[in-house]
């Protein structure tokens, strides 16, 4: 309790209860007097006294919760209800908050991580401050600026104002009658400009709409297919909206019915029609007889009515909702980071033991690619990818999930496809002499990629291979695989890895048989000799 409050309380007090003393002593003393002559009229007396005395308490009791209780009240009661949003809908935003600084703790690139980190603390500040995010968006040429200016200058009085293309995105502050937390009102570049330069700013624009808990979409006539885009997909991703056909001074009054209408007509499903708004932010100045230039007031009252109407009753939803959204698409973004990660790394491993079993099997030949000595090498290749993915297997279970892989690749054609696909690729790259021992090799290096793949997918749907299980899985990356990018590369990949270390065994075997017949023949000179 504050000292001044605290001293008017002890002082009232205590002239109160100095009057009571008094009143009682005159009280009982004039009672005394009037009770021996008329008793009736004393009794009188003392409920008229107690009643003023009464009154007197109850003025002092009013008096002081009018100056000092009302004002704080009111104040904690609107502090209260400022920060009083949706429960449900904040806790689950909390929540998700924790699950992302959980996940970004394992994203390795630490520039990426601060990024996030400082995006989820900016998110929680705005779940403790609690102000309205109102953001204008649209083209440039659009009159964003200008609608700004109108709205801040009408509610708020004049206030010095940047017009013309805004490069960074304006934010001016202001409250409305009726709507009790403080609005913060965004003016973005505008979108569709050209250059790198535009396509910058239109980034720094989608990015800050994608901010707002209420969107100001501005238009100056009918919605062109480069607007309607994105504001379905702003609309799709729940970004509450508000249209506003910008100009309206330009157009006959015919006219401007129709374009409302085509408006409406356009953004069904989008938009209700009470939330398509006609305005003249900036109308334009015209000439009267006299020669005397005339400017119009900006008409934008309707504009700051349905402005004040929807913030009104939806204000802490539209809050809740956005920070909820916002958590959410950043913990999206730190899973989508996440993913690219890993499978960065499960690809260094499928690379890794492709090569591996293709050199294991080159060297060692058989009639045909022999799938147990394949998954051999899959199966430790298989718990590598598992525990990048969290998921601890054993080698008991790795050799089982390969063989599994092993047989629908066998029970698809897969195998032969890969055989009959790879020794075509080869045949035109390699000496004929190369081609049988080389097939196999490289055959098993093509398969093991499949499997490789085949496994990360397992892995990120949690050990489970969808609906369409293992077999639509493996159709799918041999699909993927068998495209001729991917075919002529590997093949490239493959000379070097495994048709070239042939090569050079093949020459050195070929120099040792040369230089051991040389050797005998001269030892059968000798003898015959």
């Amino acid at each position: 309790m504050p000292l001044s409050r605290l001293l008017f309380l002890m002082i009232g007090l205590s002239i109160i209860l100095g009057l009571i003393i008094w009143l009682i002593n005159s009280i009982y003393r004039l009672y005394i007097q009037v009770s021996f002559t008329v008793p009736i009229l004393g009794n009188l007396l003392i409920f008229l006294i107690i009643c003023l005395l009464s009154l007197l308490i109850y003025a002092f009791v009013y008096f002081f919760n009018r100056t000092f209780s009302g004002k704080f009240f009111s104040t904690r009661r609107q502090e209260r209800s400022r920060t009083k949003l949706p429960k449900q809908k904040t806790e689950a935003a909390q929540e998700t908050l924790k699950a992302v600084r959980y996940q970004v703790q394992q994203i390795q690139d630490k520039v990426t991580q601060k990024a996030l980190l400082n995006r989820s603390h900016q998110i929680e500040t705005s779940l403790a401050q609690g102000d309205l995010q109102v953001v204008v968006f649209g083209t440039g040429s659009a009159g964003k600026t200008s609608l700004v200016n109108a709205l801040i200058g009408e509610i708020v009085g004049n206030v010095e104002a940047t017009f013309g293309t805004t490069k960074m995105g304006e934010t001016y502050s202001f409250q409305l009658s009726g709507v009790l937390r403080k609005i913060l009102i965004t003016d973005t570049p505008g979108i569709l400009e050209v250059g790198v330069e535009g396509s910058e700013r239109e980034q720094l624009a989608r990015k800050l709409a994608t901010e707002a808990d209420l969107l100001l979409f501005v238009v100056d006539n009918d919605l062109r297919q480069s607007e309607y885009d994105p504001l379905q997909t702003l609309v799709n991703i729940g970004k509450r909206s508000l249209l506003i056909l910008n100009k309206i001074d330009l157009y006959p009054k015919e006219e401007l019915i129709l374009l409302i209408q085509r408006l409406q007509q356009r953004v069904k499903g989008l938009i209700s029609s009470s939330d398509i708004i006609a305005v003249a932010a900036k109308p334009q100045s015209f000439s009267l007889e006299t020669k005397e230039i005339i400017t119009p007031e900006p008409e934008i009252i309707p504009l700051i009515k349905r402005l004040a109407a929807v913030l009104r009753a939806e204000g802490e939803d539209l809050i809740a909702d956005n920070i909820l959204l916002r958590s959410q698409r950043l913990g999206e973004e730190a899973r989508d980071i996440i993913d690219r990660q890993r499978k960065q790394q499960a690809d260094k491993i499928i690379d890794r033991y492709r090569w591996i079993g293709a050199g294991v099997i080159s060297v060692t030949p058989l009639p045909v690619v022999d799938m147990l000595a394949m998954a051999a090498v899959n199966a430790q290749m298989i718990i590598e990818i598992g525990q990048i993915y969290g998921c601890e297997l054993n080698n008991e279970r790795g050799k089982e999930l390969a063989l599994s892989l092993g047989k629908t690749l066998v029970s698809l054609g897969i195998v032969k496809g890969a055989l009959d696909l790879l020794s075509k690729a080869l045949q035109l790259s390699i000496a004929t002499y190369l081609v049988g021992k080389a097939i196999q090799g490289v055959t098993a290096a093509y398969l093991t990629y499949i499997a490789g793949k085949s496994f990360i997918e397992y892995f990120r749907q949690n050990q489970d291979w969808g609906d369409g299980g293992i077999i639509e899985v493996v159709q799918h990356q041999f699909e993927l695989s068998r495209k001729d990018k991917f075919i002529k590369k590997f093949v490239t990949d493959a000379i070097v890895k495994v048709v070239e270390p042939l090569t050079a065994t093949w020459e050195k075997e070929e120099e040792k048989c040369s230089i051991e017949s040389i050797e005998q023949e001269a030892i059968l000179e000798e003898e015959d000799w």
